[in-house]
Formats: C-alpha cells, sequence, structure tokens
C-alpha cells in the first residue's frame, strides 16, 4: 500500500537524470504536451510506428468524457491507459494518473508516452514523478517534455490562453507543427516568440508529424533543472466538455453547415461520425474542419465539443442541430 499526500507543494526545483545517467532497466518517460489540434496524437502515433518491436505504452488524456484519440492510436502490442475528463495535472485526476504510472512501472515497458489533454498545464509534472518514486521507487527515466506548437495558430493562440505559454515554458523539445502551411516570415515569427518563452528548448520543424526521431536516443534533460510550480488546472476552471451523440447517418454538407456554426465558440470538436459514404474520423481546429475515412466507428456517432465559452454553448449547439439537421439528438 502506498499513500500519496495531497496539498500545496509550493514551487521548486528538482534534478531529474537525463538518459545516459540512468539504468538499463529503467523506463524511459516521455510527457507530450500542446494545445489542441497542435498534432500530437499524430506525432505519437508516427513515434510509435518508428518503435514497432519495442515494448511501449501510452497514457492517454483527454478533457471529454469520450476517448477520442486512444481510438485511433491504438495498436496491437501496445498498451493503452486512457484517463479522461479532466487534466491529470489537475487536482480532480491526479490520483488516477499516479496510479497509472504506478501500475505500468510492473508491466517492464521500454518506452512509456504520456500524451496530456490540449489544455493541461504541467508545471507540476515534478509532483507526480515524486509520487510514482516513493510509491515504486526509481523505476522510470523521465526523458523529457516534448511540446507540439501549432505553426499556423500559435501566434494568436499564445497571446490569448495562458495554458500554452506554460507548455511551452515547461518542455524540453519543441516541435513545430504544420510547416508546410505557413511561410519563412511566419515560421520566423514563431520561433522568435518560442525563443522568448524557453530560450534552451531544441526547436524543430515537422510535416504531418514526421520529424527525426533520434531525440529518442538524445539526454534532452543534460544540464537541465525542471521548475515545478502549482498548475493552473484546477476543478474550478476545468473547461466545459460535451458530447454530442447521433443514431443516423447525415451528409458531410450538412455535418459541416453545423460544424460551421458552433465552431466560433469551440476549443476543439472532434469523433467519429457516421456519413453518406461511411465512418469519418472528424477534426475541428479553428476554422478548419477535417474528415478522414476510418473503421474505428462504431454503434452511433460521437463527437467531443470542448466549449469556450462554458456551458453557454449548450443552446447555440441544440439550435444550430435544429436548424441544420432537425433530428433527435443526444447532448451530455
Amino acid at each position: 500500500m502506498w499513500i500519496w499526500p495531497y496539498g500545496h507543494m509550493g514551487t521548486y526545483k528538482i534534478k531529474f537524470q537525463g538518459g545516459q545517467k540512468a539504468m538499463e532497466n529503467k523506463t524511459k518517460l516521455y510527457l507530450l504536451t500542446g494545445f489542441l489540434g497542435a498534432g500530437k496524437t499524430t506525432f505519437l502515433t508516427n513515434v510509435l510506428n518508428d518503435l514497432t518491436g519495442k515494448k511501449v505504452a501510452v497514457i492517454m488524456n483527454e478533457f471529454g468524457k469520450v476517448g477520442i484519440d486512444g481510438t485511433i492510436i491504438q495498436k496491437e502490442g501496445m498498451e493503452l491507459v486512457e484517463i479522461n475528463r479532466g487534466s491529470i495535472f489537475c487536482s480532480c485526476l491526479q490520483l488516477s494518473f499516479v496510479s497509472a504510472l504506478v501500475e505500468m512501472a510492473d508491466r517492464n515497458m521500454e518506452y512509456v508516452f504520456v500524451e496530456s489533454s490540449g489544455l493541461a498545464d504541467p508545471s507540476n509534472i515534478g509532483e507526480f514523478l515524486e509520487a510514482v518514486a516513493v510509491a515504486k521507487g526509481d523505476v522510470y527515466d523521465y526523458s523529457g517534455a516534448i511540446c507540439i506548437v501549432d505553426g499556423v495558430n500559435f501566434l494568436e493562440q499564445v497571446e490569448d490562453i495562458e495554458t500554452v505559454e506554460r507548455q511551452l515554458k515547461f518542455c524540453h523539445l519543441v516541435i513545430i507543427s504544420k510547416v508546410d502551411l505557413i511561410d519563412d516570415k511566419r515560421l520566423k515569427e514563431v520561433k522568435e516568440k518560442i525563443r522568448e518563452i524557453n530560450n534552451k528548448a531544441d526547436i524543430v520543424e515537422s510535416i504531418n508529424g514526421k520529424i527525426d526521431y533520434n531525440f529518442l536516443e538524445k539526454d534532452l534533460l543534460e544540464e537541465d533543472w525542471i521548475g515545478t510550480e502549482d498548475t493552473t488546472n484546477t476543478p474550478e476552471n476545468k473547461p466545459k466538455t460535451l458530447t454530442l451523440t447521433y443514431d443516423g447517418e447525415l451528409t458531410k454538407e450538412k455535418l459541416s453547415q453545423f460544424l460551421d456554426i458552433i465552431k466560433k465558440d469551440s476549443y476543439r470538436i472532434k469523433g467519429f461520425f457516421k456519413l453518406e459514404d461511411g465512418w469519418n474520423q472528424v477534426d475541428v481546429v479553428n476554422k478548419i474542419i477535417d474528415y478522414k475515412p476510418t473503421d474505428k466507428g462504431e454503434n452511433v456517432s460521437e463527437l467531443v465539443i470542448i466549449s469556450k465559452i462554458g456551458p453557454q454553448i449548450i443552446r447555440p449547439i441544440f439550435n444550430a442541430w435544429e436548424e441544420v439537421v432537425g433530428k433527435e439528438m443526444k447532448l451530455r
């Protein structure tokens, strides 16, 4: 039996040993951060493909009641734990996160990747690593936090959303995604802003989540002291997340009409929807609506909606659905 003390731990610094100093039998642990829609799951899928044949586990954290990304990355031989309904760095899910790390330590994995929610503030990661060490001993080689930055939307996001800056501040490797969608001037501005927030982390560029995966062999924590602060994720500021379910099928045109109306009030919309041409993975980030054919759909269509305006989004969702579709759906 182990006990993890809750409570205010203040601001402090902990020295974590990097990969070169770690014992070979330790599990390499990476934290993956980045705002909603930046491309974390795409990047992680590519990393997992690169590690085919290795013993790899993923702890997937989503704000919604229904996990979508875990379904996307699931592959044979991979261990997957999903923690939904909030941020793993918030007191509301702290115990679930530590328990998952403790249980995973018994499975003799080579790598564990923690994909945090896009709204997660990871600044208190040190508390969790200490708690796991108390419970299981020195079993993990914490190998660093990797932050995916959305090259298209970052400059606007970082001005409006504190979490974006916090994710950057507490990372060891920055990956700028979607660089094929921006020009050289925009890329230069993104890099300059990143350097204002974090002047130590390496910066690499990515297209479709693909980079040189030699970071797995590097010591990202070389000469690093990880600062740990109280997270800004609290039960009080937890974003409102809703799940829309529909037992039927729509045309892509009608679903796009509906999404066009509600997307301005949403941080992110994602899920699986049955359209006339079959099941599609739906992903809405800012103004862009993306559809991909998939075989991951089940009996009913589901969309997870993360609101910018709290519960006030409920009425606009019902109104938009009635206007465009006019058939029964459920929202919870």
